[in-house]
Parts: C-alpha cells; structure tokens; sequence
C-alpha cells in the first residue's frame, strides 16, 4: 500500500474529511499516520475537529480501509485535522534510518546475513535479529563506530518502487529473511537508499538527524541468530 507518510514524512498535520465513521473509529479521505510495520510502531496523534478533539490510539485495516482507532466512542464527521506527535514520529524516524545502516554493515560484515526480525520501541532503543552462523559477538559489537562514523557523514536517504521480480533479481536489494515489506497492489516494493550503502515505515531525509547510537547488548538466539540491541545516544 502506498502511504502519504512515505512520500511526506515531514507532513505532520493535515486537514482532510472523514469519509466513513463508526463510534470509536473513522476512515479519513487521507491520513498523515504512519500505521506500524516493518518493526516500526505506529504513529501517535490526534484528531480535532469542531466538536473537539479525540487521541488516535491505533490503527485496523478492514476491507482495504485503514480505520483510526479512537481513545473515546466519539462519532465524528465532516473536515478534520489530523495531527502527528512530533517527537514520537522523530524517534521513530531515527531509529528506522539507524537499523537500515545496521543492515547493511551486517550484510556487507558477514558476507550477505539476513535480518530475521526487527522491532523498535518507543524509549528509543530497537533490536534486529540476524541469521549469522557461528559470528563472533565482538565483530557485531565493533559496528558501532561505522555506525556513528555514517551517521555523522549526513548521507542522503531516498526511496524508490521497484518491482518486486526486479528486487528479488539483485543480491542485497531485498536483506530479510522474513521481514521483507509486502508488494503493492501493482506489484513493487519500496526500496530505501541510504547513497553508498543501500538500494517500509518512515526515515530521515539524511542521516545527520539521527544522534550517535550505542550497541547495548549482543544475544546469541540459538546456533544461527544474533540478536543486536541498540539505542540513540541522546
């Protein structure tokens, strides 16, 4: 699904109309929210309108319409303004952009491991699980100063679509196991590129806007999966 917060990660309020509603939950002609996946928890926010305003609590998609989740039973109607928690999505943002440079340090460290999970969390700190066979935990761990030396290096973040065939086709454009972003309806899959390291969720416009991260802890998780733990340093 193509969502506006991919192509406008910097939108965070927006008027638009409710073009379906049920007490506690309304269907928005366009939505600035970010609704979770990939590892990335959804977006915070909330919805005003002229009778007031309601938290957004989460996020269902039912029969291809994706409802906003409401903290009340409240029925709203006509024009609202959408409205996303800056710091929240920030972080997120961070952390999004810091676990793609971690990807691909992994990769091109440990000739071609796959992400087998990922999951960031809202005090700032993620995890990413890899299928690294017998890795020394010490190697993982000496990522840390290629991060931050990248990070500090402000490099570009972009996105394109591409066919999924096409992805599948190019070693290291698609680097999970089992966390790969569905296609389209039309088929593609949104590829993010960080210049001179890459070919879902929201990211940075450059990697400047992260702070420095720090590796908290490496996990074995059986023979084959490592677990890294980070956290923004601020």
């Amino acid at each position: 699904m193509h969502l506006f917060c991919h192509e406008n990660p910097e939108t965070l309020s927006l008027e638009t109309e409710v073009v379906e509603t049920r007490p506690g939950r309304a269907v928005l002609g366009q939505s600035p929210f970010y609704p979770g996946g990939g590892g990335q928890l959804a977006d915070r926010g909330v919805l005003r309108w002229r009778d007031g305003e309601v938290t957004v609590t989460g996020f269902e998609y039912s029969a291809g319409k994706l409802w906003h989740l409401l903290e009340s039973q409240a029925e709203i109607a006509g024009m609202v303004e959408a409205v996303v928690d800056p710091d929240f999505r920030r972080k997120m943002r961070q952390l999004h952009t810091d676990t793609h440079i971690l990807n691909a340090l992994v990769f091109q460290t440990f000739d071609g491991a796959l992400v087998t999970g990922v999951q960031m969390a809202g005090d700032g700190t993620a995890r990413m699980d890899f299928d690294v066979p017998n890795a020394d935990n010490d190697r993982l761990r000496a990522l840390e100063g290629p991060i931050n030396d990248l990070i500090r290096q402000d490099i570009p973040v972009n996105f394109a679509y591409v066919p999924m065939h096409e992805a599948q086709a190019e070693r290291g454009l698609i680097r999970s196991r089992s966390v790969a972003p569905p296609p389209t309806p039309d088929g593609l899959i949104r590829v993010v590129e960080i210049e001179g390291l890459d070919r879902g969720g929201t990211h940075l416009a450059s990697t400047r806007g992260s702070p420095p991260i720090r590796i908290l802890k490496v996990d074995n998780k059986g023979r084959h999966n490592r677990r890294v733990r980070i956290a923004l340093a601020e």
